[in-house]
Formats: structure tokens, sequence, C-alpha cells
């Protein structure tokens, strides 16, 4: 991951010129016959191919032609980049690998709204199952109103697929962090999500989300950042430098959506996180399955021998929230406690 795919690539112009950039000059001949056989009129210096096109849904349409056209080794040979016609002496040295350049294309809606952090924050609560009072909220991202409507889950694979996962994720972070300022009172924890893989060198990739936590004022002891590809972990090391990095400010880490077994114990062990959040596959009806309840109560002690405080989620019925109480989780989340609402209602209700 280069620092570059944490920077916004700005929009891409209607009409312009496509260039395409290989260092295989057989490659190069095919492509520059493949568009020419589409009508378009192909210009080629050295080992740069560059063509005009006249809106985004015929340079949509020929990105589709390429990709039935080439195999998977010759399209990941291609660097693409665009050039608005209309500007004298546009640079065009942004090389964008034609995967990620195929997804922002065919996705122009998604790519707006990354590009223009169309997107707010929802907030659910977090309640102290001992008190029934609220412990701290989780920060989800979500559509603006009256904006761009989106799927937050489709937005995220979509940002992966085109090499946007590290801004977008640096995005949501900074989002959740200025947007609980105001609405969550000192002393409430905020959960943030963010994904392990979007952070190539933690001190320096994370410096924004710590700057952002300065200028907001939020105590860095109400911040919890939680990992939520535990279960997709490959480098354990990079992950401990990075919740390192977290708690060295003070604040505080959790991993998500836990299960049970070998791999969760040698995990929750190795990277000693401050809280430890049961998957919503384990809670859901977990009240009529003894091998569930098993798992949670594993769970605990494990997070117990470490000191880390154990989360429900998913939480849905009042059965699931006596069995979690039982086995002494002491933090739960879900629709019985609350749904997401947007995180401005919160300060609303404060008032």
């Amino acid at each position: 991951m280069s620092c570059s795919q944490c920077r916004p690539s700005g929009e891409f112009p209607r009409e312009g010129i496509f260039h395409i950039r290989t260092d295989h000059p057989v490659l190069l001949q095919s492509l520059q016959q493949f568009l020419e056989s589409h009508e378009f009129t192909v210009n080629v210096n050295l080992e740069i191919l560059s063509a005009n096109y006249k809106n985004l849904s015929s340079l949509q349409t020929i990105l589709e032609g390429m990709k039935r056209e080439f195999n998977k080794q010759a399209l990941h040979s291609f660097f693409c980049s665009l050039e608005n016609a209309s500007i004298e002496s546009n640079p065009f040295k942004t090389w964008i690998p034609f995967g990620h350049f195929y997804e922002r294309i065919a996705h122009p809606e998604l790519h707006q709204v990354i590009q223009q952090q169309l997107f707010t924050t929802y907030s659910q609560p977090i309640i102290h199952l001992a008190s029934n009072k609220i412990y701290g909220y989780e920060f989800l991202l979500r559509p603006l109103a009256d904006s761009l409507d989106f799927k937050p889950y489709e937005l995220f694979q979509m940002a992966e697929r085109s090499g946007f996962q590290a801004l977008l994720d640096g995005k949501a972070r900074i989002a959740s962090i200025q947007n609980s300022a105001d609405a969550v009172p000192p002393g409430v924890k905020r959960f943030i999500n963010f994904l392990p893989s979007s952070i190539y060198d933690p001190k320096h990739c994370l410096a924004t989300t710590f700057r952002a936590a300065a200028e907001a004022g939020v105590d860095p002891q109400d911040l919890v950042f939680e990992v939520v590809e535990t279960e997709e972990i490959a480098d354990i090391a990079h992950l401990k430098s990075i919740l390192t990095a977290y708690q060295e400010k003070g604040m505080k880490v959790a991993l998500d959506d836990l299960g049970a077994g070998h791999s969760t114990l040698s995990v929750l062990k190795e990277l000693r996180p401050d809280y430890v959040k049961i998957d919503r596959e384990i809670i859901s009806f977990c009240d009529d399955d003894i091998e569930k309840q098993h798992m949670i109560k594993q769970i605990v002690q494990v997070a117990n021998e470490i000191g880390a405080i154990v989360l429900a989620e998913g939480i849905e019925r009042k059965e699931e929230a006596d069995v979690a109480r039982h086995y002494g989780v002491e933090l739960a989340q879900g629709y019985y406690f609350g749904k997401p609402v947007p995180t401005e209602k919160l300060m609303i209700s404060a008032e």
C-alpha cells in the first residue's frame, strides 16, 4: 500500500483522453488493434497508448471489452490514467492499476461518495448489563440524507477492489471522531471500526486520526478502536503494532466478531485487547443452544485472564441478554437495547 491510496484522486473528466501504459510491446500492439477495431483513434508514444473518449459510458464499454479480450496476467500489466482534454498541460501522471481503474469507472456513484465524503455516522448504544445504563456507542457509516444512497458493506467492498480502502477507512474514522465530539458527553465510550489492512505504517497512517481526536477535544480514553476483520488476521505482529500505537496514545482497542476455539484463544492472548466482542451468530438464540452458551463461557474466561471487557453484540431478545449476563458478559449491544440513529440525534436528546 502506498501513501497515494490515502489521498483522493479527484473526479474523472466526463470527456478526455484515456492513457494506458504497459511494459510489454506485444500487449501494447494487441491493445492498439483492439481499440482501433472499436473505432477509437489511437496514438502510441513509447510504452503509452492514448485514445480520446467522449463520455464515461463509452469508457465503461471499452473497459468491459478489455476484460473480455485480455487474460488476468495481461490486465495486471496495464496501468491507466485520464487526462482532461479541455485543460492545457493537464498532467496524467497518476497511473492506476487496471483493476482499480476499472472498479472506479464501473461504479461512478460509489466513487463519488468516497471522493466527496458523502456519508455520515449513525450511533448504536452499548449498555452496561449490570446497571442497564449507556456505556458507549458504536459509530457506523451511513449515507447522507438527501444524497446518494448506498449499502455500507457494498461501499467498503468497492473501496477494497478499487484501491480506496485506506482512504475510506481513514475518512470514516475521522468522521466518527468529529461527529461524536458534540453528541456524546465525556466519559461515554465511542467504539469506532477500522480495517488493519488499510494501515501500512501505524505511526504514519494513524497520525491524522490522532490529530482529529486532539482537534475535536475528545479524550483519548473515551475512544475504542475495534478491528472488524478479526477472523481474517494474516499478520498478528502487524496488527499488534497497530493496537500498540492506539494504546500508546491512551486509546482502547477491541476485537470484533470473535467466535470460540483455539484461534480465538491464541489471538486474545497474543493481542491482549481492552475489549472483546462476541459474534452475533453465537449470541443469536443462545438461550436455546447449550453449545453457544459454552462458547460464551469460554470467551469470558479467556477475556478475564487477560483483563479484557466482554461485549455481546447482536442481542435482539431479552432471553439472549439474560444468558449473556448470567455468564459474566459486562456489555451488550443490539436492537433489543436500541437501533442505530443519526449521531446528531444523540446531541438533541441530551439537551
